[in-house]
């Protein structure tokens, strides 16, 4: 990864990968560590993958690592926006619109990891570069 990056914004899958220990996100994130890039999630990512299989101890020691970004009534009708126009809608990407608007309003440049790079570049456009994981 040649050019620096600001911010590593995670969604669900990313967040996941990381309390798994994924290889290849954590040699992702060593590669971000030494940028000094911020890491951030938003809150609802929390909730995303939160499940009786989920490592707590993990989840938390993770969450003490990032930054959460809020879900207020501004930025869900900025998410909201977003889907309009990409042309998306309804409950399947109402997360990943919060979570392109949680990037979009980061220090740029912004990095986002994820498994769903298709309506991620779609929501984001060419303002942030979308990481498959």
């Amino acid at each position: 990864m040649n050019e620096r990056v600001e911010t590593v914004v995670l969604d669900s899958e990313g967040l996941s990968a990381w309390i798994a220990q994924d290889r290849k996100l954590l040699a992702l994130m060593h590669v971000f560590h030494g940028m000094g890039a911020d890491l951030v999630i938003g809150a609802n990512t929390i909730v995303e993958v939160t499940h009786s299989r989920t490592l707590m101890p993990r989840l938390n020691w993770a969450l003490s690592r990032v930054k959460v970004e809020p879900v207020t009534a501004q930025a869900a009708k900025a998410a909201a926006a977003l889907l309009k126009s990409a042309g998306l809608h309804g409950h399947k990407y109402a997360i990943d619109a919060t979570i392109a608007e949680v990037a979009l309003r980061q220090p740029k440049p912004v990095a986002l990891l994820t498994s769903d790079s298709d309506d991620m570049t779609k929501l984001c456009g060419d303002q942030v570069r979308v990481i498959l994981l």
